[in-house]
C-alpha cells in the first residue's frame, strides 16, 4: 500500500537562525510523500524571504501577528495537504529515517490518533529531552512527567524506555496525528496560547477512544528553550494556567473538588519553594496569577458529562512527593502498581 502524505508543520516567530540550522535535516528526510509547511508567526528577522529564496520548495504561511504555537498550527493546517499531520518544534533536528517508524504506527493501529519519536537533547545526545524523552503521563492532580525525566532529573539514556507503548500525552516538540482524529476532537486550543496544548489535545483524544502512541524506534534531537527557558516567569505562568485549564476540562465534574483540594495544596508548597528560594518572588508571583486568570477562563470550557469516557494510561500517585520526598528521581523507580493500565514502567 502507498504511505500516507505527511505534512509537517513548523510555527516560528523570529528563529531564522533555528531554521538556517535545523530545517535542512527535515527536508532530508527519507520519505516520499512528504511536505513541509513553516506558518511564520509574523517575523521580523526575514525569515520569509529567506525561505522562499533558499527553500522555494515549502509552503510560507505567513500570520499578521504571533499566533504562539496553538493559533499558529491551526491556522498553518488549511494549507497543509498530508492524511498525517507533524507538529514539529523549529530547534529540532532529526535523522532521515526518522519518519517511517512514525507513520508505521498510524498505519498499523487504526484506534491510534498520535505517536511521539524518543526525543532527546541535541546538546547531548546521551540524555533524554526534558519536553519528551520516550512519552507522557499525568499523575492524580495533573502533573506531567514522562519516561526519562522527573521534574529536575534528565535521565540518561540506555535503552531502558525502547518499548513502544501507549503514553498518556506525546510531545507537542515532535508529534504526529492521524489527521481525521485530530480535526475530530477540535485541534489545538488556541486559548492555550503555548505549553500544555497538546498534553489537553491528547487527553481528548482518549476521551473520544483513541490511544496515543510513542515509538522509540524514531528518534530526534531537540535543542529546546528556544521559545522560553527555563526558570522565566512567563514559562512558569504558562505551565501553571494551562495545566489548571486542562485539568478542569478534563475532569468529570463531580470528581474535580477532591482533584483541585489536592491539586491547590501542592501548588501552593510550589509556591512557598519560589518565595523561599527556588525561582524567588516572580515566581510565586506567576503561580498566583496563573491561578487567577485560570479560574477566569473556567466559566467559557466545557467538561465531560460523566467518568465513563475511555480514559488514558495515568498514574494514580502524586509525582511530587514521590520525587521531592521519596526520592524516586527516574521513572523507573515508580511503582509499577500505582498505573492504572496494564502495561508496566521500562527497567
Amino acid at each position: 500500500m502507498p504511505l500516507p502524505r505527511v505534512s509537517v508543520v513548523i510555527v516560528t516567530w523570529n528563529g531564522r537562525g533555528l531554521l538556517e540550522r535545523f530545517l535542512p535535516s527535515v527536508l532530508a528526510t527519507d520519505y516520499p510523500d512528504l511536505e513541509v509547511v513553516v506558518a511564520d508567526n509574523a517575523s521580523t528577522d526575514g525569515t520569509a524571504d529567506w525561505l522562499a529564496t533558499m527553500h522555494p520548495e515549502v509552503v510560507v504561511v505567513k500570520h499578521p501577528e504571533n499566533w504562539l504555537f496553538a493559533k499558529g498550527n491551526n491556522a498553518a493546517l488549511p494549507h497543509a495537504t498530508g492524511e498525517v499531520l507533524c507538529l514539529l518544534n523549529n530547534d529540532v533536528e532529526v535523522p532521515p529515517d526518522w519518519l517511517r517508524p512514525l507513520v508505521a504506527v498510524l498505519t498499523a493501529h487504526s484506534d491510534v490518533a498520535a505517536v511521539q519519536p524518543k526525543l532527546l537533547q541535541h546538546g547531548d545526545r546521551t540524555r533524554f529531552e526534558y519536553a519528551g524523552a520516550s512519552g507522557g503521563f499525568l499523575d492524580a492532580v495533573g502533573y506531567p512527567f514522562t519516561r526519562g525525566r522527573l521534574f529536575f532529573t534528565l535521565e540518561a539514556d540506555h535503552g531502558q524506555y525502547d518499548d513502544a507503548r501507549d503514553v498518556f500525552w506525546a510531545s507537542g516538540a515532535c508529534i504526529l496525528l492521524r489527521r481525521t482524529a485530530f480535526e475530530e476532537v477540535g485541534r489545538l486550543d488556541e486559548r492555550f496560547g503555548m505549553h500544555m496544548e497538546e498534553i489537553d489535545l491528547c487527553w481528548r483524544l482518549w476521551r473520544a477512544g483513541w490511544r496515543v502512541r510513542v515509538e522509540p524506534r524514531s528518534t530526534v534531537y531537540h535543542l529546546g528553550g528556544a521559545s522560553l527557558p527555563q526558570g522565566d516567569p512567563r514559562k512558569t505562568y504558562l505551565n501553571f494556567r494551562n495545566s489548571l485549564l486542562m485539568l478542569y476540562k478534563n475532569t468529570p465534574p463531580q470528581l474535580w473538588p477532591r482533584v483541585f483540594r489536592r491539586r491547590r495544596a501542592l501548588d501552593a508548597l510550589a509556591r512557598a519553594r519560589g518565595l523561599i528560594g527556588g525561582g524567588g518572588p516572580a515566581e510565586a508571583k506567576a503561580i498566583r496569577e496563573a491561578y487567577r486568570d485560570a479560574r477566569a477562563l473556567f466559566p467559557e470550557l466545557s467538561r465531560p458529562s460523566d467518568d465513563a469516557e475511555p480514559s488514558p494510561p495515568r498514574y494514580r500517585g502524586l509525582i511530587a512527593l514521590d520525587y521531592f520526598f521519596r526520592s524516586r528521581k527516574r521513572f523507573s523507580d515508580l511503582p509499577a502498581d500505582r498505573f492504572d493500565d496494564e502495561q508496566t514502567p521500562g527497567r
